[in-house]
């Protein structure tokens, strides 16, 4: 299992005041299982429950992304499709028995028992832009960017039906990239959607009935108000397994996730509670099965960046909460990234880092239920005072109710200074939910310490804990070795090291020195320190009786300053 942020593959939180049914005791064991995607871009994931594959294309739009790559439930990559260069788009049959990928050349049909080739639809264009695919009314459709660019989001977009091998041209384009939808829970229906990434002020959303020999439009909206507020930034569209309801991620919408009724697109009812304060829509999927919905998002630190709760936005039961963080997990959902089991049993979930190039697939097998985690007290520093340069302990106790986990728990931190923020190394939770987070801070002055834990399979996240500190100089020491006594005539010879906390000493440092007697104060030549720290003063003095040489270095910008005295009896 591996480490989630709310309800992430990992170390994860879910938020459930009375879980889902359907994610019940007799179902699966509750886990999460996590694969590092061989890919730098993502472009589609199509999840085959009758076999027990997923399939995943990269978008990279390269002659060297040449496969589809096919995984287990288990999580484990059992194979690859191979085309002849890069893959985008794909959609499986109603019966399950084809899969048709996208690339440059045409869209390839393979078989999914066999995982052999089995024929192409031949485009009108052989072009590098990416194509979405549909199947509904019992054939493929695609998109097609009919135009040599590497504009592709920004040009004209056609769809395109097939006739035997051969792509026919439907008539209907628009601006942009067409994003398409389509089901087996609803076999004659096509989504169509225009991106808004076109620079289209006023995306539109519409649906298309496949099932006649006619391709018919149905409704179309779109979303912008009178002043242009609103407007559609579709990620991800999904249909109701009963087709009723049509969900849509849209990025520009407060609640993330709009709720339309597919007759005419209208706002349903009822709406979905909005997503966390600070998570942007990414995705949606709804269970085979017609009962749940999952709404993913990108979003940091511990907010949720999916939320698993009943299709039914009027039940009261609260959503599990997921939140991914972390260099083996991802930080967000990508845009398109998640898809059911047939059984509602697994959510599959295709995650991101935050620079978009790299990606994971997780497998997630939600509990019957989650528990609350919480920071108790406050956090400490060990040591009291931290220095810069210097090893430093933030201490803390993290609480879990109910079960114990069944892997151990992390939790991770993040500095915030002048210098901006810094991920911190997670940390395991010890069996009384003690914890020490270690840094080494590296600026003098004022630091925050925020402490996450982003739940696990059983445990929801907890609010982030924070601490300030004054992170000082690190302390220097002079040490002095003087003879007892000298006369004036021979003079004398003090040695003495300079020693610092923290990160090494500069180079070239000089340190002062005063001599007092009983004629007063006054400067001598400063003293110049080795590399090692060591150095030397040499005076003949000017009088007789107890002489004080004091020793002192100003500090640099790391470390502080210090003195050091030393008194000699001093004979004619």
């Amino acid at each position: 299992m591996a480490t989630l942020v709310a309800l992430t593959l990992g170390t994860a939180g879910l938020t459930a005041l009375a879980p889902p049914a359907a994610l019940a005791a007799d179902g699966p064991t509750p886990g999460d299982t996590v694969a590092k995607l061989p890919i730098s871009s993502y472009s589609a994931m199509v999840v085959d429950s009758m076999h027990e594959r997923v399939y995943v294309t990269d978008d990279r739009r390269s002659q060297y992304a040449n496969q589809v790559h096919v995984y287990n439930f288990q999580g484990q990559k059992v194979g690859s499709l191979p085309t002849a260069s890069a893959p985008s788009g794909m959609a499986l049959s109603t019966d399950s028995g084809t899969l048709y990928v996208s690339q440059s050349s045409g869209i390839l049909a393979f078989d999914t028992v066999t995982q052999e080739y089995t024929g192409i639809t031949y485009p009108a264009y052989d072009v590098p832009c990416p194509r979405d695919v549909a199947f509904a009314g019992g054939k493929q459709w695609h998109t097609e960017t009919p135009y040599l660019t590497t504009e592709c989001d920004n040009r004209q977009s056609w769809l395109y039906g097939t006739t035997g091998n051969q792509s026919t041209n439907t008539g209907w384009n628009a601006a942009g990239r067409l994003r398409l939808t389509s089901s087996p829970e609803v076999p004659d229906r096509i989504v169509m959607a225009q991106s808004r990434s076109t620079g289209e002020a006023n995306p539109f959303l519409t649906t298309l009935d496949a099932g006649g020999e006619t391709l018919v439009r149905g409704p179309e909206r779109r979303f912008a108000d009178s002043e242009g507020q609103g407007a559609l930034d579709m990620k991800d569209v999904a249909q109701s397994a009963d087709g009723r309801r049509i969900a849509v991620a849209d990025a520009a919408y407060g609640a993330g996730t709009r709720l339309l009724d597919a007759a005419d697109l209208s706002d349903a009812a009822t709406a979905y509670q909005p997503l966390p304060e600070g998570a942007e829509a990414s995705a949606v999927a709804f269970s085979g099965d017609g009962k749940y919905i999952a709404r993913g998002a990108a979003a940091t630190g511990s907010t949720a960046d999916l939320l698993v709760q009943p299709a039914d936005p009027a039940d009261g039961t609260a959503p599990l909460e997921f939140a991914f963080e972390g260099a083996l997990d991802g930080d967000r959902i990508a845009p398109r990234g998640l898809g059911w089991s047939k059984d509602g049993a697994r959510l599959f979930a295709v995650t991101a880092n935050t620079y978009g190039n790299e990606y994971w697939l997780h497998i997630i097998q939600p509990p019957a239920a989650q528990y609350d985690s919480r920071f108790t007290g406050t956090l400490s520093t060990t040591p009291g005072k931290p220095v810069v340069g210097e090893p430093l302990g933030i201490r803390g106790r993290l609480e879990l109710d109910g079960p114990a986990p069944a892997e151990p728990v992390r939790v991770t931190a993040v500095r915030h200074d002048a210098n901006g923020d810094r991920k911190l190394a997670p940390v395991e939770v010890d069996a009384d939910g003690s914890f020490t987070v270690l840094d080494v801070p590296s600026l003098v002055g004022d630091a925050t310490y925020s402490v996450s834990f982003t739940g696990d399979i059983t445990h929801r996240p907890a609010e982030d804990i924070a601490l300030s500190v004054a992170v000082a100089k690190a302390p220097t020491a002079i040490t002095l070795t003087a003879p007892a006594e000298a006369t004036k005539s021979a003079g004398l010879t003090i040695t003495g090291t300079l020693t610092g906390q923290g990160r090494s000493l500069p180079a070239g440092i000089t340190l002062s020195v005063q001599r007092t007697d009983r004629k007063g104060t006054g400067t001598l030549t400063s003293a110049a320190v080795a590399p090692d720290g060591t150095f030397t003063v040499n005076d003949l003095p000017r009088a007789a009786g107890q002489v004080t040489y004091e020793v002192g270095y100003s500090g640099d910008d790391l470390h502080s300053a210090s003195t050091a005295s030393a008194t000699v009896r001093v004979r004619n």
